[in-house]
């Protein structure tokens, strides 16, 4: 493993996504009000993944986290296999299904470089993972050589021109009086693990070039609007103040195109 990919690793293998706020025990009470909370921050994932799309269907999950979605996978009856970078995640999903006496075929694996033959799933599902590998666009061609023609790739990625983008910048870059700092820079120090990346529609849709069709749309996050929960890890008065004043309603209005999450949909 080269040395990037190192960092996410152990970066990731600390926490898993939402675990140190969300996850209160690894009991399946505390499992439950997990995804209660993920459901209630993230409320597009469900419209997205369709999971009850995939009864009896083989679906791979690439980066399973903290297993939320896979858990929904497996009740809507998934033929179901996942992947993650660390072990930790893999833990944590292992035993949520076995919480709720489900199964999946779990094991730690590189998004670059997917352990299955070609053509071997209905559906990859991949939500808030491949910007964290060092090299996206492999992880997205490997998503497409698993695939069976006609199978279908859900893919979140981050969305460049978002607010969340904009207020790192003028957080990072222009009040420290930096401004040569590109978003590109801001994206790879200051959001969750080392390196990550953020694209725009164009750069989104030469990566799935090689897919028959691609739909892609853009979410304002709670992270965009300032909402409860939005921003731990840059908190301080600045962010106090910027929660009390953001313009939520007409960010809503106005505003939408600038979301962090980019909603990818494509067809092999």
């Amino acid at each position: 493993m080269d040395a990037d990919k190192k960092a996410v690793e152990e970066f990731w293998d600390k926490a898993s996504c939402g675990e140190g706020l969300y996850l209160r025990n690894q009991q399946r009470d505390g499992y439950i009000e997990h995804a209660r909370r993920r459901y209630e921050l993230e409320p597009v994932i469900e419209e997205f993944a369709e999971f009850e799309a995939t009864a009896g269907k083989k679906v791979l999950e690439v980066g399973v986290g903290l297993g939320a979605d896979h858990l929904r996978f497996a009740q809507a009856g998934a033929q179901l296999s996942g992947i993650d970078l660390t072990s930790r995640a893999v833990e944590h999903t292992s035993r949520r299904l076995a919480l709720f006496s489900l199964d999946s075929a779990l094991s730690t694996g590189d998004a670059e470089n997917l352990g299955f033959p070609a053509d071997a799933f209905d559906y990859v599902y991949s939500w808030g993972v491949l910007h964290h590998s060092p090299n996206t666009p492999k992880a997205i061609s490997e998503v497409h050589r698993v695939l069976r023609p006609g199978g279908v790739a859900k893919i979140m990625i981050y969305h460049k021109w978002s607010l969340v983008g904009y207020m790192l910048w003028i957080r990072y870059a222009l009040l420290r009086l930096r401004p040569w700092m590109t978003l590109t820079d801001v994206y790879a120090r200051y959001l969750e693990s080392p390196g990550t990346k953020a694209y725009s529609r164009g750069q989104a849709r030469h990566m799935f070039a090689s897919f028959g069709s691609v739909q892609i749309r853009t979410w304002l996050t709670h992270g965009d609007l300032l909402e409860p929960a939005a921003g731990q890890r840059h908190g301080g008065a600045l962010l106090s103040l910027a929660r009390t004043i953001w313009p939520r309603r007409l960010l809503r209005k106005y505003a939408s195109s600038h979301g962090l999450f980019m909603l990818i949909r494509a067809v092999k």
